[in-house]
């Protein structure tokens, strides 16, 4: 009897794990590449230019839900999650391209919808949509984005240093607060139960799940004032994550404080509505798409002087480990269980 091939999960690797797996023995052919993958966006040289690439895919079922996502909301956060991993980067976003994945429940009217929300997004980030391309699918929306962006100065998530400063934008964990509403809502209209559910109060978390900003504005105050971060991620998938690949990829460890992480009120109300953990929504909970980044020592006083940045922690030797100090002043190893598609 001929004996089976060897089968492994998919899952028992997870996206990044997966990623590295598959591409681990594509070396690098061309000097124009600069950085490949492994980062928010690969760099290319151009000219006396660096140019930013990066791309994401959004399935239907996966990671949106047409049954409370609008349309127009879709298509805006679709092109807004790009141009966040460009920010990342240290870059600004120039152009994009869109392609999709049609079944035939949509019609010109719903895809009209989606693309004011793309040309909205547009408009404010002054990115120009030059492409893509549309095929029918068996399997309801998928969109494809790739964005195109430019660097002076790229900034990668292997350059944090040991006692640079550990810094995050906004606020954290409001977007996984929506999304536990959004989904309380599905499962009580699934249920057949007549609700009219009161969201006043709470067009906050709404609003940071449905329609996220990117931090154009931290880059521009950030280059206005010459502060150049030693790395820098964007937190889709949650802090615990993100700060894992920057400590990894530098070969440092860190530690963040629990007090110091910052949260909103309205998160922190819902929080407790649900009987969730607060501190765990703002590590793990993901799609805030605020900025995390490592800085100097030396550039204390001015990064908190900034309006919209939280000093958080510092980076260690990386014999250390990567702990959270909680409020009580217990340590805690941070564990990456943000957000991962793959997994079971």
């Amino acid at each position: 009897m001929m004996e089976q091939p060897k089968r492994t999960d998919i899952s028992t690797l997870g996206e990044f794990g997966l990623i590295k797996h598959l591409t681990s023995d594509f070396p690098i052919q061309n000097t124009s590449t600069l950085k490949g993958i492994g980062d928010d966006a690969a760099v290319l040289a151009c000219n006396d230019k660096k140019i930013l690439v990066t791309t994401d895919l959004l399935l239907e079922g996966i990671h949106f839900d047409l049954t409370y996502v609008p349309l127009k909301h879709l298509g805006y956060k679709s092109a807004v999650v790009n141009f966040s991993d460009v920010y990342a980067m240290n870059g600004q976003p120039k152009q994009m391209t869109i392609s999709l994945g049609i079944s035939k429940r949509f019609s010109i009217e719903d895809l009209e919808e989606f693309y004011s929300g793309i040309r909205l997004a547009c408009e404010i980030y002054g990115v120009d949509l030059i492409g893509g391309d549309t095929s029918a699918s068996m399997t309801g929306l998928t969109i494809s984005v790739t964005c195109i962006g430019e660097t002076d100065t790229p900034v990668y998530r292997n350059g944090a240093k040991e006692n640079d400063l550990i810094c995050v934008t906004g606020d954290l964990g409001a977007a996984y607060m929506g999304l536990q509403l959004l989904e309380r809502e599905k499962k009580l209209f699934d249920a057949g139960e007549q609700t009219q559910q009161e969201f006043s109060g709470k067009e906050y978390l709404l609003e940071r799940q449905l329609k996220p900003e990117a931090r154009k504005d931290i880059i521009e105050e950030l280059k206005k004032r010459n502060i150049t971060p030693t790395s820098m991620m964007d937190v889709s998938d949650g802090l615990s994550s993100e700060l894992l690949h920057i400590c990894t990829q530098s070969e440092k460890g860190c530690r963040i404080y629990e007090e110091k992480i910052p949260i909103d009120y309205q998160t922190a109300v819902q929080a407790e509505q649900f009987n969730m953990s607060l501190i765990t929504a703002a590590l793990n909970g993901g799609e805030d798409y605020e900025l995390l980044f490592t800085a100097p020592l030396g550039l204390h006083d001015q990064i908190e002087a900034l309006p919209g940045i939280r000093i958080i922690g510092h980076i260690t030797d990386a014999s250390l480990g990567c702990a959270l100090i909680t409020r009580a002043g217990n340590e805690l190893s941070l564990q990456a269980q943000g957000w991962n598609s793959l997994k079971k």
